[in-house]
């Protein structure tokens, strides 16, 4: 068994990886910062290839796929994403770029080319790494939610597509609220809820994934508050998530 999982340097991708290594499982390991992946590679105990990339640059998503798809990938990890803070006038146009590339369009190509193998052969997971971000509008992090509403979204038409084909592959979305990462310090933001561990949602998140979960809400709190975006008011939801962002300053 084989699984690619994308920013694995730190957070819940490294989680990720060090639980699949504990299931059985080779990894590709890929991330900008080469000495993390380098470090987790000695702690694991099964086989590990690292790949140093910046996923934010298109040719780097379509020369991944092509520099190992002769090796039979089991399980995609699309996890590799950042966040940015602040009122959409005020961020920085090209952070916000950088952004799109890494949490949608490196995303998007990595699903449809190594879907368009797993097809082939009829077997094969995807986890797409979304957020509670996903069901909400989000006023002072505009670019953030919406780069995980468009993972939410893709990744349920997909799930459909492949159930209506009667596909033996199988397409998951972990929609996490905060976690204990380095997001924050990226973002440039303060949690105002108490994080739920990485090392619980990796787990959580990969054993869902495996019995072919499609939709995945690790906590109770997480789970309510996506259901209380289904039934209130768009407008209503922006400003609750706005007043929530501004405590986070």
């Amino acid at each position: 068994m084989r699984a690619l999982v994308t920013g694995a340097s730190s957070g819940i991708g490294r989680d990720m990886a060090r639980y699949l290594s504990k299931l059985g499982y080779d990894l590709i390991i890929v991330a900008q910062r080469e000495e993390r992946l380098i470090e987790l590679k000695e702690e694991l105990k099964t086989n590990v290839q690292v790949i140093s990339m910046d996923l934010s640059i298109k040719e780097n998503c379509i020369n991944l796929y092509k520099s190992i798809k002769n090796q039979e990938i089991d399980l995609l990890i699309n996890n590799a994403g950042f966040g940015e803070f602040g009122t959409f006038n005020e961020t920085d146009l090209e952070k916000e770029i950088k952004l799109i590339n890494t949490n949608i369009t490196a995303v998007h190509i990595l699903t449809k080319l190594f879907l368009k193998d797993m097809k082939k052969v009829n077997k094969g997971r995807i986890l797409n790494v979304a957020s509670v971000a996903g069901f909400a509008p989000g006023p002072l992090m505009a670019a953030y939610y919406s780069s995980k509403a468009y993972v939410l979204r893709l990744s349920q038409a997909i799930y459909t597509e492949l159930k209506k084909d009667k596909s033996n592959v199988h397409i998951s979305v972990l929609c996490p609220g905060p976690i204990a990462t380095e997001f924050n310090d990226v973002a440039g933001v303060k949690f105002t809820l108490k994080p739920l561990s990485s090392e619980y949602v990796a787990k959580y998140a990969i054993d869902k994934t495996l019995k072919n979960k499609p939709m995945i809400i690790p906590g109770l709190l997480n789970k309510m508050m996506i259901m209380l975006t289904k039934v209130a008011p768009s407008k209503l939801t922006a400003r609750i998530v706005y007043r929530n962002q501004k405590k986070k300053r």
